[in-house]
């Protein structure tokens, strides 16, 4: 078959991985003119560690693990009081989002077409297939049509309805931009937390590079999400007069070129597919960053529809059904997880004790282990 996949993170390229190796032909179309880089550090852990192993590059993520050890918790004057213990915040292999999107990209870009700059604007399901309007380009016809492309699915809209319909706000916003290593961190990271605010910065890429995150509480609200002024003065507001380095970071995001800045949330949606669309990762059935899973959820979730559609022998009918039925236990488990993780979040000044329960409340699977899916012959 003939897909189309909307989105060119995570989710979108290991699907276009799978189709291909199952036969289909995919072509994947990404708003942005480029990857994205960027982004949090994401981790894996589980059922996500077995998806990378059968791609063949659980050894180059592992070369590009980020190495964390555990972070040090500080107070405004920048007087360490706590250990976090690595296994709460970076998993059992952790890399930079932007280093395996670009991974991905290095093992589809010969197997699939890239289309970069562009995007959907209509989707019109015929008889035998799903006729796509596009932003730029010509419209075309595919067999399949599936949208990977995040938490404000441009795709989820158009089949599904308006995004209100179907995201949960979680209380938390977040930013996260790259940085000089100018504290000289050697795989570790510095937490400050206060009632309602949380900040952290973390050494990156072999300590060459760092990368920092503010977050904090609040209702949702109403901004704009492309406009980059805007989200950079509700970060100065938030969180002026702060101590610790927060000056300084406020600084640091004025001129950055990397800024990524949303709330955290997640989809519930009673169905993930309509006809020949289905939705996949973030766009169906985001976890939040608070439950440290959306990365790991998003790899499975590619293997699982790629491998249903193969084992239905094409029919989206049969595949996309068995798709929901195989993910919606992990689904349930890792939104679970960004709940009580969203709850748990602003700690103020936590104590050893507790950061202790935490670490040892964590589920863990050793960097070597896996754990099978589902066998999905090529």
């Amino acid at each position: 078959m003939n897909i189309l996949i909307s989105g060119a993170g995570v989710a979108g390229q290991a699907l276009a991985y799978w189709l291909h190796r199952h036969g289909h032909t995919a072509t994947v179309v990404e708003r942005a003119p480029r990857l994205r880089d960027g982004g949090f550090a994401v981790d894996f852990r589980g059922e996500a560690l077995d998806v990378l192993d059968r791609m063949g590059l659980l050894g180059q993520v592992r070369a590009l693990d980020t190495q964390m050890g555990d972070a040090t918790m500080v107070d405004a004057d920048g007087r360490p009081y706590a250990t976090l213990p690595a296994v709460v915040y970076a998993g059992d292999l952790e890399i930079l989002k932007g280093d395996l999107t670009r991974l991905l990209h290095e093992v589809t870009c010969d197997v699939a077409e890239y289309v970069f700059g562009d995007s959907v604007t209509r989707l019109e399901e015929q008889a035998d297939g799903v006729r796509v309007e596009f932003e730029r380009g010509a419209p075309r016809t595919f067999d399949l049509v599936v949208g990977a492309d995040g938490l404000h699915s441009r795709t989820r809209a158009l089949a599904f309805g308006p995004e209100e319909r179907f995201l949960r706000h979680l209380g938390i916003y977040s930013a996260v931009f790259s940085l000089d290593n100018y504290l000289g961190l050697e795989h570790t990271g510095l937490l400050y937390s206060v009632p309602g605010k949380a900040a952290n910065i973390f050494s990156a890429r072999g300590n060459t590079e760092a990368r920092a995150a503010l977050h904090f509480a609040s209702e949702r609200f109403a901004y704009d999400r492309h406009d980059l002024a805007e989200q950079r003065r509700i970060l100065a507001r938030r969180f002026a007069g702060e101590g610790w380095e927060i000056p300084r970071l406020l600084r640091e995001v004025a001129a950055c070129e990397d800024l990524y800045f949303d709330a955290n949330a997640q989809v519930e949606m009673e169905s993930w597919s309509r006809g020949r669309i289905t939705l996949l990762g973030d766009a169906g059935y985001c976890a939040a960053p608070t439950s440290g899973r959306g990365t790991s959820q998003a790899l499975i979730g590619a293997y699982v529809l790629a491998g249903e559609l193969a084992a239905a022998g094409g029919d989206h009918v049969r595949a996309f059904a068995a798709y929901e039925r195989e993910m919606r236990g992990f689904v349930a488990e890792h939104q679970k997880a960004g709940r009580e993780g969203a709850e748990a979040f602003f700690m103020g000044t936590p104590t050893q004790e507790l950061l202790d329960m935490l670490a040892a409340g964590m589920p863990h699977t050793e960097r070597g282990a896996v754990v099978r899916l589902k066998d999905y012959p090529a």
